[in-house]
């Protein structure tokens, strides 16, 4: 239990030390005032797709580095991808977005297989006992589904497979290959608010932004990813 404790302390105070500090940087380069401002929005999304444009490999790499600490802060992934389709679009953004989502992963499964394996075990073991066997039988197979199905917070799903213990080359490649329709997904949403914002000199409404092709389209995906999950879910961790 004073093992867990320190874990969340550390977390915490970790994630505190990081917000700060963004908002110090950014609350004393801009005023409340200006970031309610569309025209704010505008003007500095001309300004950062400029810089990305000239400095397009410096920006990915430091996009790449940032997910894979992200992950092992135990961040969600939906804020990362909707940065990346932002960034990057829908094509290249996925790309980055699955490949530092599944690095950061792994990386961050191999750590706590090794310093918190009894803890993880003590807190998941009993809970998710009936998908043992299931593991046992076809390891990658079923791993692919685990990570396509989701419904668990990124974090969670990265150290649950640690009761199972699954083999790297699985998880990396599992979630590689299991993850990546619902990236897709998001990083086209990100893209479509992008595009939102490059269309319109004035803030749209709310009706014009869900109605509009580039965010109701990924919206759709993402209910069909979501009811084929539920199908997939239904099916195989109950037989």
């Amino acid at each position: 239990m004073k093992k867990e404790k320190k874990i969340k302390i550390f977390l915490a105070l970790t994630y505190i030390l990081i917000i700060s500090c963004f908002l110090w940087v950014f609350f004393n380069n801009f005023s409340i005032s200006e970031i309610s401002s569309y025209e704010f929005i505008k003007n500095n999304h001309n300004y950062f797709d400029e810089i990305r444009n000239k400095n397009f490999f410096l920006i990915s790499i430091l996009f790449f580095i940032s997910t894979i600490i992200w992950v092992l802060l135990l961040g969600f992934g939906s804020p990362v991808l909707l940065i990346s389709g932002f960034i990057f679009g829908k094509w290249i953004g996925s790309i980055y977005g699955v490949l530092g989502l599944t690095i950061g992963a792994t990386l961050l499964y191999l750590t706590a297989s090794y310093f918190f394996k009894d803890l993880v075990e003590k807190k998941f073991l009993k809970r998710f006992s009936t998908l043992s066997e299931k593991f046992k039988k076809n390891e990658f197979y079923f791993f692919l589904i685990y990570r396509f199905v989701g419904g668990i917070p990124f974090f969670i799903s990265n150290i649950i497979p640690i009761i199972f213990n699954v083999k790297i080359k699985n998880f990396t490649f599992g979630t590689l290959f299991g993850i990546y329709p619902q990236v897709f997904v998001w990083t086209a949403l990100g893209e479509g608010l992008n595009q939102i914002i490059e269309k319109n000199m004035e803030a749209p409404s709310v009706s014009e932004i869900l109605f509009s092709s580039e965010i109701y389209i990924p919206i759709i995906g993402f209910i069909i990813l979501l009811v084929i999950g539920i199908i997939i879910k239904n099916i195989f961790y109950k037989n």
